[in-house]
């Protein structure tokens, strides 16, 4: 059976069906079971709560950052199989939303309300980076993920040792971002110049200290 190629009315539809999917809470169900399924929840002072509520709606954010960033690239991406693999990525930084969101539920807190903004920001920046070519589209995600990462990792030096389910999140988070950055260098991705890393994470540092409280 032939597969239909999609209108750029289809694209749009889905496009946006993507979007709301993404930022407007319930996120929806996870593909796969929470890592955090079967740890014990603690009792955490309120001072904790609030700070683990903090790091987990940035990783939230970044979250809805990192499906937008996919998406762009995936739409402007001119070889099919780098597009199915960031299509595959989007479809597992969906699930990190989704458990982050649960763990937000749970402490009591909602998710970032300019997460519009986060993914609107970060859906030009990847369909005008892929635009550029497929390796710089890749150095871009290879870039991304390797600050994710050294993120991540300062969340779980920073979250409260007795906060275990939000950590299980965390942990998965890490080890499939630094997975998907691998993907992208195996793939052929471009070192990018140092003034646009340096850029990113001057980018990346004012969308984490807004979401921490917003």
């Amino acid at each position: 059976m032939t597969k239909r190629e999609l209108s750029p009315i289809d694209r749009l539809l889905a496009g946006a069906n993507d979007a709301l999917r993404t930022f407007a809470a319930p996120a929806g169900r996870a593909a796969r079971e929470n890592p955090a399924k079967s740890v014990q929840d603690s009792r955490l002072s309120a001072t904790q709560k609030t700070h683990a509520a903090g790091l987990m709606r940035v990783n939230h954010a970044g979250e809805v950052a990192a499906q937008a960033l996919y998406k762009g690239h995936a739409t402007v991406a001119r070889d099919k199989e780098i597009q199915r693999q960031m299509q595959h990525a989007a479809a597992e930084e969906f699930d990190h939303l989704a458990w982050c969101e649960q763990r937000l539920q749970e402490l009591g807190e909602a998710p970032s309300r300019m997460s519009p903004i986060w993914y609107a920001g970060a859906y030009a920046i990847g369909a005008a980076s892929g635009l550029l070519g497929d390796k710089w589209s890749l150095g871009f995600i290879a870039e991304t993920e390797r600050q994710v990462c050294a993120h991540l990792d300062s969340h779980l030096d920073g979250l409260p040792e007795e906060d275990a389910r939000s950590r299980a999140i965390v942990e998965r988070m890490r080890d499939e971002e630094a997975e998907h950055g691998e993907n992208a260098v195996a793939a052929g991705a471009a070192e990018l110049p140092g003034p646009v890393k340096t850029l990113m994470r001057l980018t990346a540092k004012v969308m984490t200290r807004t979401a921490y409280w917003v």
